[in-house]
């Protein structure tokens, strides 16, 4: 697996370590940005969170359309 943006950099050697959990595209350690997110659990009518984070991999594009204010 190659790491797309490598590939769009026309650096074809470049391996992939994960998938963008949002678009699904092959990302290499360079590009990749591992995020920690809230996990929710349901508790009756309401929900509560762990206190522990999950990670998730997204892309450096998928990055900055999510952090751009």
């Amino acid at each position: 697996m190659r790491c797309y943006d490598c590939l769009q950099e026309a650096r074809s050697d470049t391996t992939g370590i994960g998938v963008c959990s949002r678009c699904g595209l092959a990302t290499c350690e360079n590009h990749a940005r591992v995020r920690q997110v809230r996990v929710d659990h349901q508790n009756g009518l309401g929900s509560s969170y762990g206190r522990i984070p999950a990670r998730r991999v997204v892309c450096h594009t998928c990055d900055m359309a999510e952090t751009a204010h």
